[in-house]
C-alpha cells in the first residue's frame, strides 16, 4: 500500500465514525494525504455567538479535526499533546469556511501540524498549530504494520 493510499483509507476510516465532525457539525472531508488533511464547514445559525459572528470554539473545532486526520494520514494513531489558535477574522452565517492542515515535521513520536482556516473569499480566518503524540495502535489494521 503507497502512503497515499494509506492516508485514504485512514481518512475514509476515521471520518465514517466521527460523529463530532461530521454530524454534530455538519464537516465534509475533502482530502486526507500523508502528513495533510482539507476539511469543510458551512457556518450555520447554531454555529453564531452573542454577536451574531461564529464562536470562535467552532473554528477551533474545524481546526482540530483537520488536525486529526492530517496527524493520524501515517495510520499510527495520535493525538493532540497541544495546540494554539489565532483567530483573525470573523466569520458569519453563510460563510464556507475550509481548513488546510500541513505536517512541519515528525520526528519519533512527535508531529507539528499548522492548520489555516479560510472562507469563501480565500480570507484567512485563523491559524492553528497543533503539536501531536503518537500513541498504541493503528486507526485500521495493517499487515506487516510495526
Amino acid at each position: 500500500m503507497t502512503p497515499h493510499e494509506r492516508a485514504i483509507r485512514v481518512g475514509e476510516a476515521m471520518f465514517s465514525v466521527d460523529t463530532a465532525s461530521k454530524d454534530t457539525m455538519g464537516m465534509e472531508l475533502l482530502s486526507c494525504e500523508p502528513g495533510r488533511a482539507t476539511l469543510r464547514m458551512r457556518v450555520q445559525p447554531l454555529h453564531l455567538n452573542g454577536h451574531q459572528i461564529c464562536h470562535g470554539g467552532f473554528i477551533f473545532t474545524l481546526a482540530d479535526s483537520t488536525f486529526a486526520f492530517a496527524c493520524n494520514s501515517h495510520n499510527k494513531n495520535a493525538v493532540a499533546a497541544g495546540c494554539s489558535i489565532e483567530f483573525l477574522r470573523p466569520a458569519h452565517a453563510g460563510d464556507v469556511l475550509t481548513c488546510e492542515g500541513v505536517e512541519q515535521t515528525l520526528s519519533g513520536r512527535h508531529g507539528i501540524y499548522d492548520m489555516r482556516v479560510s472562507n469563501q473569499r480565500g480570507e484567512t480566518v485563523a491559524m492553528f498549530r497543533g503539536k501531536s503524540a503518537q500513541i498504541a495502535g493503528t486507526v485500521f489494521p495493517e499487515e506487516g504494520a510495526a
